[in-house]
């Protein structure tokens, strides 16, 4: 179609430069521009080929100039060629006698407009291989980006799996001389929990209720260590219970309210995970008695892989924010709802 309609474009030109220029009737222009024009069109599609092999560069100038001129000249003769010939061939038909003398008389002026016409092309089709170098350079910086967000991310996630791992491993210790049983239990929620970790690394979000299964498991495994001084509560609104979020996120969260929150208080207290849905958007908070005032000065390292987590999946779609007050620290997150069957819409 595009070369239809250069064709029907160049015909329509050399047509009208014989017919205005009074060497040849009207039909005559016609039945010489049109062929001429889609044999042009052709020529000026073909040009595309230098201008690949020729591709401007400082200190070319010279040798590129060359190579187009040489290439719009070859082609251009060829051109002209094929007028004569169909010029020729008019000759044979009544009312067109004098065709190619008539031609002939045009073939200077119509030469040099073919070398422009060629020269136009040229350039044309280096503004064309400008915009798609600049189009592959786009996709190739998305994808580097892309590659290094992947990167980031599964670094964070390595970050996040040792750290409760340690946890849960330092808890296991302590029990296994006072209570085999409960330590049986305990390993049995432990290897549901890696289970889980490592089956998560393969998607960049779950369900908020395949990710509270997890918080629950969590919870149990501390309750073996904290006993009554953990209280866990659950506050969720139920259309909240299919949305999506990243793995290992309320878990980590919970973990963190856990060690620096309730840890270091003597009569314990109660960690609550509430979730609610508001329009396009879920928050999460998991608030926990005590303050994390610990947690910044060890390193913080959950609730900064929170917060670099949410970033490379979210951009600037989601937030988080940390309300730490005297007697309770509040950290909240807010996600963009997500379809439940888009397991890497996130990413």
């Amino acid at each position: 179609m595009l070369f239809g309609a250069i064709g029907l474009l160049l015909g329509a030109i050399v047509a009208t430069f014989l017919g205005l220029r009074g060497a040849a009737p009207w039909q005559e222009a016609v039945l010489l521009g049109l062929p001429l024009g889609f044999i042009q069109a052709a020529l000026c599609l073909a040009a595309r080929f230098p201008a690949r092999a020729a591709r401007l560069a400082p200190g070319n100038a010279i040798r590129i100039a060359a190579t187009h001129l040489s290439a719009a000249v070859v082609s251009t003769g060829g051109w002209i060629l094929a007028g004569f010939a169909l010029s020729w061939l008019l000759e044979g038909i009544p009312g067109h006698t004098g065709a190619f003398a008539r031609f002939q008389q045009e073939a200077g002026p119509l030469a040099v407009t073919g070398v422009l016409i060629f020269l136009l092309a040229v350039t044309a089709h280096y503004l064309i291989i400008a915009l798609e170098s600049a189009r592959e350079a786009e996709v190739r910086e998305l994808s580097a980006r892309l590659l290094a967000r992947e990167a980031e991310l599964r670094a964070l996630r390595a970050q996040v799996d040792p750290h409760f791992l340690f946890n849960c491993l330092n808890s296991l210790r302590a029990l296994i001389a006072e209570n085999p049983e409960r330590a049986a239990s305990m390993v049995t929620s432990l290897s549901d929990l890696l289970r889980y970790s490592l089956q998560s690394d393969r998607m960049h979000t779950v369900s908020l209720t395949e990710e509270l299964a997890i918080v629950d498991e969590y919870v149990s495994l501390e309750r073996v260590r904290f006993e009554d001084r953990l209280r866990f509560e659950r506050r969720l609104d139920p259309a909240a219970l299919e949305a999506r979020v990243p793995p290992m996120l309320v878990q980590t969260l919970v973990e963190n309210a856990v060690k620096h929150g309730v840890a270091n208080l003597l009569q314990g207290g109660v960690v609550r995970v509430r979730a609610a849905v508001d329009g396009c958007s879920m928050t999460i908070s998991v608030s926990n008695s005590g303050t994390m005032r610990h947690a910044h000065e060890e390193g913080g390292h959950g609730l900064r892989n929170t917060m670099a987590r949410l970033r490379l999946l979210y951009d600037h779609h989601a937030s988080f924010s940390l309300s730490d007050a005297t007697a309770e620290t509040i950290p909240t997150v807010t996600l963009p709802l997500l379809e439940s069957t888009d397991e890497r819409a996130a990413g």
